[in-house]
C-alpha cells in the first residue's frame, strides 16, 4: 500500500503541485508522504481501539489497506458506547488533518519548504477527506455506526437499528459505483477507486444485515440448546493415516475433536489439512501436528450465550466451536447446527405471530 501511494504521490501529484525538481526527491518525498498517510490511518482504527477498550470492549485486531482501515471489536453494550467508540476514529482524522494541514501551510509561507509543504498539505486533506467520508450515515462507515447507534437509543431494537444503518450502507454503495462509473465513461481513473470502494461498502453493508437479522433470531440461545452432544471425536497421537482410515471415515464433517491422553480437548483436525500431508508421510506424521491447537480453537461452556461466543469466536470457529465442561468436551456447534437453530427461532416467532 505504502508503495502504490508513494509511486502515485510522486508521479503525479507532487510534479504538478512543486515543478521542477528530480525524480528521486519526488520518489523520497512520495514515499514519505505515504507512510504519513498510512501512520493516519493507523492512528483513526487506533483511537477506534483505545475507545473501544476503555468502555471494556474487547479489541480483536486493526488492518489497515489501500482502501482504509477495520478494527474489529466486540459488540457495545449501550448506544452511548457505540457513538463513542464510532465516532472517535472520525474525530482523530479530522483533528490530526486540522494540524497537518496548519504545518503544511506553515512550512510554505514561514519556512519556504515547498515540497514539504506540498507533501504535508496533501496528507492533511486526505485525513480531512477520510474524516467526513466516514461519516456518511452508512454502515459500516463509522457514520453508519453513529446512525445505528441513534437510532438504537431512539427505538431500543438494536437490531433494527443495524438492518436501517445497513440498507443505507447499500444504498451509498450502489451509488458510489454508479459515479465511479460515470467517471470512468468520461475518461477519469480515478473512478476505478470509487467503484471499487463502492463494492466494497455494499457487499459489507450486506454482511451487516445477514449479522443483524441472524443475532436477533439467536437472541437469548445458549450453547447447550445448539449443540451436538458427545461428538465423535479422535486422539490426537494417532497419525494422520490412522486418523483418516478410523476417525474421518466415519464422519462427512470437515473437522473432528482430539483429545489427548487424559481425555482432555487438545485441537481441531481439519480434514483438508490432513488430506494435503503428503501420502508417504502420513504413517510418521501425528494428527496433532497439523491440526488446530486448542489455542486457536473457539472454547464455549454450555450455559454461554451463542450470541456472545459468536462474538468472540476465532477462525476455527468456522470448522466447530468446542464445547467444554469441567474439562471434558460434552459437545460441539457447527455452522449447520447454527443455521438450524436460526430458522427453529424463525418459524416459532412466525407461527405466535
Amino acid at each position: 500500500m505504502i508503495v502504490f501511494l508513494g509511486t502515485g504521490l510522486a508521479g503525479g501529484t507532487l510534479p504538478a503541485w512543486v515543478p521542477g525538481r528530480s525524480s528521486g526527491t519526488y520518489d523520497a518525498a512520495g514515499l514519505a508522504g505515504a507512510v504519513l498517510l498510512t501512520a493516519s490511518l493507523l492512528l483513526h482504527e487506533s483511537a477506534h481501539a483505545v475507545t473501544a477498550r476503555r468502555a471494556g470492549i474487547r479489541v480483536e485486531d486493526i488492518t489497515v489497506w489501500g482502501l482504509g482501515g477495520v478494527t474489529r471489536l466486540g459488540r457495545a453494550a449501550t448506544p452511548r458506547v457505540q457513538f463513542f467508540v464510532s465516532a472517535a476514529g472520525p474525530l482523530a482524522s479530522l483533528v490530526l488533518g486540522g494540524i497537518v494541514l496548519a504545518a503544511g501551510f506553515g512550512a510554505g509561507h514561514a519556512l519556504h519548504w515547498a515540497l514539504v509543504s506540498a507533501v504535508l498539505v496533501w496528507a492533511g486533506w486526505a485525513n480531512l477527506l477520510l474524516g467526513v467520508f466516514n461519516l456518511l450515515p452508512a454502515a459500516p462507515l463509522d457514520g453508519g455506526r453513529i446512525l445505528q447507534a441513534a437510532l438504537w437509543w431512539r427505538g431500543g431494537d438494536r437490531a433494527r437499528a443495524q438492518r436501517i444503518a445497513g440498507r443505507c450502507g447499500q444504498a451509498a454503495g450502489f451509488l458510489l459505483i454508479v459515479v465511479g462509473w460515470f467517471e470512468v465513461v468520461h475518461g477519469t481513473t480515478a473512478g476505478l477507486w470509487l467503484m471499487l470502494l463502492g463494492g466494497f461498502v455494499s457487499v459489507s453493508a450486506v454482511a451487516e444485515i445477514r449479522q443483524a437479522v441472524l443475532v436477533n433470531a439467536l437472541e437469548g440461545v445458549r450453547i447447550a440448546d445448539v449443540m451436538t452432544p458427545e461428538p465423535l471425536a479422535g486422539p490426537d497421537w494417532h497419525t494422520v493415516q490412522q486418523f483418516l482410515t478410523e476417525i474421518m471415515a466415519r464422519t462427512d464433517r470437515r473437522a473432528v475433536p482430539l483429545i489427548d491422553f487424559e481425555g482432555r480437548p487438545s485441537g481441531l483436525a481439519e480434514r483438508l489439512r490432513l488430506a494435503m500431508v503428503p501420502a508417504a508421510r502420513r504413517d510418521e506424521v501425528r494428527v496433532r501436528d497439523v491440526a488446530v491447537p486448542l489455542a486457536q480453537c473457539t472454547v464455549a461452556a454450555p450455559q454461554d450465550e451463542l450470541v456472545g461466543v459468536l462474538e468472540r469466536a476465532t477462525p476455527s470457529a468456522r470448522l466447530a466451536i468446542l464445547v467444554v465442561d469441567d474439562g471434558r468436551l460434552v459437545g460441539t456447534v457447527t455452522g449447520e447446527d447454527i443455521a438450524r437453530a436460526a430458522r427453529r427461532r424463525d418459524q416459532g416467532r412466525g407461527s405466535l405471530a
